[in-house]
């Protein structure tokens, strides 16, 4: 009896792991689009990601990398409104927050994809 209700716990545990990590691989993907779209995010025409070259504007910005271990508000923040969070002044790039282009739910999406960029 012991056993069963540990292999059904264990069976629950997995199911709920597995659930949330289809739940974030959704995420990423989502933030993946916006990072790349022109009418969306469009970080790619600033910023390079995973090592990829970009010839033409995505030069402008600083290459994305080694964002994994950046904390998940740290990196909001930036997008949200990188004047405030990082007082940064001499930057190009918009509050996407702040400013209404991007919503809350969509800088999660684009956070959870960019701690994806190694």
């Amino acid at each position: 009896m012991k056993l069963i209700r540990n292999l059904l716990m264990a069976s629950a545990v997995t199911g709920v792991l597995a659930s949330s990590a289809l739940a974030n691989a959704d995420l990423v993907a989502q933030g993946e689009k916006i990072f790349n779209t022109k009418n969306l995010g469009n970080c790619l025409a600033c910023h390079a990601v995973n090592g990829k070259e970009i010839n033409g504007p995505g030069s402008m910005g600083p290459k994305l990398s080694g964002l994994t271990y950046w904390d998940e508000q740290t990196l909001y923040d930036t997008v949200f409104d990188i004047y405030s969070a990082r007082g940064i002044t001499n930057t190009s790039m918009p509050s996407f927050g702040k400013s209404g282009w991007l919503s809350d739910s969509q800088i999660k999406a684009v956070v959870a994809y960019l701690k994806t960029v190694k």
